[in-house]
Parts: C-alpha cells; sequence; structure tokens
C-alpha cells in the first residue's frame, strides 16, 4: 500500500558548487543525514527534501516548472524579506491563494533554475 510522500530529491550535476550551500547556509535548512554527493534536510524519519549528484543531470533546470519544492514557514513575510535581502530571486512574492483555506505562498528559483514555493498555512490542514 502506498502511504504518501516521504522524500523529494533535487539532483544536480554537482550539489556541493551550488545547491548544498544554497539550501544549508541561504534557505537555512538543517542536513539530517550527509554522505558523498547527497544530502538529507529535516529528520531522517519523517518527510524530508534530499539534495544529491547524479550522473544524467548536466548544468541548470530546461523545465523548472515542472515540478517544484514546497517548503513550509512559519513567517512567509519575514522569510522572503530575509531571502531577497540575500539575493534570492523570486517569481512571486508572497500572495494568497484562492479560498479561504488556501495558505500564502511564494515562489523563489534556487542557483540551478529549480522553482521551490515557501508556503504558510492559517490553520491545520
Amino acid at each position: 500500500m502506498i502511504k504518501g510522500l516521504r522524500l523529494a530529491t533535487i539532483w544536480s550535476e554537482d550539489l556541493t558548487k551550488k545547491l548544498l550551500p544554497f539550501y544549508r547556509d541561504v534557505v537555512g535548512l538543517k542536513p539530517g543525514i550527509e554522505a558523498p554527493g547527497f544530502v538529507l534536510f529535516g529528520d531522517p524519519n519523517a518527510p524530508a527534501l534530499a539534495l544529491g549528484t547524479h550522473s544524467e543531470v548536466h548544468g541548470n533546470a530546461t523545465d523548472p516548472a515542472r515540478h517544484m519544492v514546497g517548503l513550509e514557514v512559519d513567517d512567509i513575510h519575514g522569510e522572503y524579506q530575509r531571502l531577497k535581502n540575500a539575493g534570492v530571486d523570486f517569481i512571486q512574492a508572497p500572495e494568497k491563494g484562492p479560498g479561504d483555506d488556501s495558505p500564502v505562498m511564494a515562489t523563489l528559483r534556487d542557483p540551478e533554475g529549480n522553482l521551490v514555493q515557501l508556503f504558510q498555512y492559517a490553520g491545520a490542514m
């Protein structure tokens, strides 16, 4: 039986050049597992984001809208400003989605062109 999402991985030609410093040092995610060519952020026993070096990935993302990683934040406006001040390229400023239960979201581009969304939910999902 499929239970749900466990891991999302962003592959890179060499994660140590751009992606690892961006997600660890700029975004502020904490590594839970680090190995040569692979890092998992957060609790290894919970759904997490991973980065890895992959031999079939070369250069920047050519279709960055094909998939998006979503990161939950508790203060989207504060994170947006902090990341903008650090030079992060946002393609969408914080904006509430349609509907009363929709989160506020912002979309940024990582150093290899992958799109990442920040979400702040008003209540329990």
